[in-house]
């Protein structure tokens, strides 16, 4: 019983680590943008929705390998989780990023939003840890000596 609970909290925090990364993003990339310009209340809504879609179909499976190596290892520390969050973040940056073969590097990495995308990562770490990874392993019982 105790892991059906624990399924459901790693579900809630993985849902608001991404929506609190979507927020990050979507609120970095648009602020220099809106000097003068106004949005209405449904256009941030509308793009608060894309970032969250946007961050939780590319963090799926490096926050899934996360919670199998938290879960496994007993591991609640919450820099563990923010270092995680920014190599997740990194690894969603470059998926969007075309990479040469020929030279084997990335081509037209934009620095600015690399660490948008790596700040975003650190934040859904940290809100994930403090919804779900703080008792990571406990439905278990205590770990081994």
């Amino acid at each position: 019983m105790a892991l059906i609970g624990r399924l459901f909290a790693i579900f809630f925090g993985f849902l608001l680590a991404c929506f609190a990364a979507g927020m990050v993003v979507a609120f970095a990339l648009l602020l220099p943008e809106l000097k003068d310009a106004t949005l209405d209340e449904d256009g941030i809504n509308t793009i608060f929705g894309f970032g969250f879609i946007l961050i939780s179909g590319f963090a799926l499976v490096p926050a899934f390998v996360l919670v199998l190596i938290t879960e496994a290892f007993y591991i609640r520390h919450i820099l563990a989780y923010a270092i995680v969050g920014a190599l997740a973040g990194l690894c969603c940056y470059l998926a969007f990023i075309p990479f040469d073969t020929v030279t084997m590097t990335f081509n037209g990495i934009v620095r600015r939003h690399l660490e948008v995308m790596v700040g975003a990562g650190v934040v859904g770490g940290v809100v994930y840890w403090m919804i779900a990874g703080r008792n990571a392993g406990f439905w278990r019982g205590t770990p081994a000596q």
